[in-house]
């Protein structure tokens, strides 16, 4: 009976973080994310600076779970926005700043690449509606 009650409150311990883990955070009204540098099309180096910028919404490290406040995330070269639900991949494509940085030193290959912002919440979790900026095309020669 013992290990019966402590497998069913471990079970009820596992369905509730996973329902917390799935709940996104709520888009503050009128956040804003944006590319300040490079502009669309610009042609750049192999290792460029990308500044970030944000509007109505604060920047807190990951882990912060202030309320109205989030950190970048950089998609490089994504078609399809990270799932609902489901915390921003950690990869060469989903760059993280989980520091609260506003700017990033990348290296890219030569080619057209196109560059998104995308905020997450304090979990890497993308917010509800999802707060993303224009996507940008540069060109690394």
């Amino acid at each position: 009976m013992k290990t019966f009650m402590s497998r069913a409150a471990f079970a009820g311990l596992l369905l509730s973080a996973s329902m917390l883990a799935t709940a996104a955070t709520p888009a503050p009204k009128g956040a804003e994310v944006f590319i300040v540098s490079p502009a669309d099309g610009a042609t750049v180096p192999e290792t460029f600076t990308v500044k970030f910028g944000v509007k109505d919404i604060a920047l807190a490290p990951a882990g912060d779970v202030t309320k109205n406040t989030g950190h970048h995330h950089l998609l490089i070269d994504v078609d399809k926005l990270p799932a609902a639900g489901a915390p921003i991949p950690l990869d060469a494509n989903h760059m993280h700043f989980g520091k609260a940085q506003t700017q990033a030193e990348i290296k890219l290959a030569p080619g057209k690449h196109t560059l998104q912002l995308e905020l997450g919440d304090s979990g890497h979790m993308p917010f509800d509606p999802p707060i993303v900026s224009k996507k940008i095309t540069v060109n690394v020669k």
